[in-house]
Parts: structure tokens; C-alpha cells; sequence
């Protein structure tokens, strides 16, 4: 299969502690040289640009603040991800956005939040790493006027029917999906909308260590979910979708490497 990029991985991790560089080499062996790691703290993003520093043309890093998160975020905050943001390596601005189902925050700090690293992404002429969870109407109110402003997005682990697909497609936003799609309990809204996916628009992702694909024959040991599991992610979209395996893996990556700027980072 075609070289894949894992467009959401937080590598950061730590129950890749003991093994992280293992994984790293696993996946490349399947096919998954380049990830994209997920920061959603400034800590968190602060070690994700440092690991891509250590693999330069492999491993990428994104840089924001989470909406567990949200009430982190204050002047010092936003100046550290703003210094973060200056290096090539770092390619998108978040993860950011609403969680309205765990609301580990109070959703008047999420929406601030959400809005203070939107403009952060149109001031440093980034793309957006975007995460929604059962606030789908404020985040689309909060999204919208800032999306002519901003180079580009992904709504980052996609879980939504076609209605929700529908209103990001017409913000101009790229598709995340992850394993979400092997889940027979949770995924048929999902399948449902796969067909409806433009392939430019289709980006595809772990989002390891969260969300083993449910359908592996053989599931690892703890039920950690690894960068290396993407082509089977690949294979259910392909048979999901009826586009061919090939066709999927090689539209993904050129639309990660488009949004994301890939392709000119290589040091």
C-alpha cells in the first residue's frame, strides 16, 4: 500500500514511555512514516514539537489547547503557543474546540478558548486541528466567521452522521476518521456518511492511543491503540466506501500533505 500519514497521534503519550521509539519504527514498517502528534496543553505541544525534532521529515506536531483544558488558557498561554506555532515543524494550531460531553471545563472558558486560538490561527496563517464533541451548533457558530480567515481545517476524529458532515463540508474543512469507523456499537452514523466523503476532503488518523479499532483479529496487549493499526483503517474505509484501498491511502495523503504543508518540511 501506498506510503500513509497519520494525520493525529499523541505520541506524547506516556504509555508510550517505555517503548515510544519501537512504535515510531512499527509504523513505518507498516507503511506509516509520517504522523502528525497531537498537543493539547502547552506542555504537551512543547514535547510534541521536540519529538518531531527528533525524526525531521517523519514526525510533525500540532500546538493548542485543549477544551479539557480550556481554563489554562490565559495571555502566557496563548504567547507560549505562539512561540510554539513560529517553528515549521509545528503545522496546525490545536487540538482546539467544544467538548460539551465530558465538559471537564465550564463551556463559557471552552468558547473562549476556542475563539482565542482561532484567531491565533488566522494571525500565524495556520491550519486548525479541530475537536467537537456533542456541541455541534456553538461550535459551528464559533467557527464560521473565522473560517475565511484561516488557510485551513479538520474536524480531527469525525464520529458525526451526514447533517454534521454536511456543515463542514460546506466550511471547507478536511475529514478526520479513525477506528471510530470499526466500532459496531458507535460507528454506523459514521459508515453512514463515509460515501458522502469527497476523497480531496478525507484525511484518516489513529488517534492513538484512544480508540483501538474494535475489529482487529488479534488486539494487543492493553488494548493500546498504535500509529501502525492505519492501514486497517484503510481496509474497513475501503470496503465501507467500495473505493479501492490504494485510491484511499494515496488521497489521504495528499490531502494531509496539502493542508498541512507537509511536503516542504524536511529538516
Amino acid at each position: 500500500m501506498q506510503e500513509l500519514i497519520d494525520i493525529g497521534v499523541n505520541l506524547t503519550h506516556d504509555s508510550y514511555d517505555s517503548d515510544r521509539e519501537a512504535v515510531i519504527e512499527r509504523a513505518a514498517a507498516a507503511g506509516v512514516r509520517r504522523m502528525i502528534v497531537t498537543g493539547t496543553s502547552v506542555t504537551s505541544s512543547a514535547q510534541a514539537l521536540e519529538l518531531a525534532g527528533r525524526y525531521p521529515g517523519r514526525l510533525f506536531a500540532t500546538a493548542g489547547v485543549h477544551p479539557h483544558h480550556a481554563g489554562s488558557l490565559d495571555a502566557h498561554t496563548l504567547a507560549a503557543l505562539r512561540v510554539l506555532l513560529a517553528s515549521p515543524r509545528v503545522v496546525a494550531v490545536g487540538e482546539c474546540g467544544l467538548d460539551f460531553f465530558r465538559d471537564y471545563s465550564p463551556r463559557t472558558l471552552q468558547r473562549s478558548a476556542f475563539t482565542a486560538q482561532l484567531e491565533l490561527a488566522a494571525s500565524v496563517s495556520k491550519p486548525v486541528f479541530l475537536h467537537q464533541r456533542d456541541a455541534h451548533a456553538d461550535f459551528l457558530e464559533l467557527l464560521a466567521p473565522w473560517r475565511p480567515k484561516l488557510p485551513g481545517g479538520v474536524a480531527h476524529c469525525f464520529t458525526g452522521g451526514v447533517a454534521e458532515l454536511s456543515a463542514y463540508l460546506e466550511l471547507d474543512l478536511h475529514i478526520g476518521v479513525t477506528g471510530w469507523v470499526c466500532d459496531e456499537r458507535r460507528g454506523a452514523d459514521l459508515r453512514a456518511a463515509l460515501r458522502a466523503i469527497p476523497l480531496d476532503r478525507l484525511l484518516i488518523e489513529t488517534d492513538a492511543p484512544y480508540l483501538l479499532p474494535r475489529d482487529l483479529a488479534e488486539k494487543p496487549r492493553g488494548r493500546r491503540n498504535e500509529p501502525v493499526f492505519l492501514p486497517h483503517i484503510v481496509e474497513r474505509i475501503a470496503v465501507e466506501t467500495g473505493e479501492p484501498g490504494e485510491r484511499i491511502a494515496r488521497a489521504s495523503s495528499e490531502n494531509a500533505e496539502r493542508l498541512f504543508g507537509l511536503a516542504a518540511i524536511t529538516a
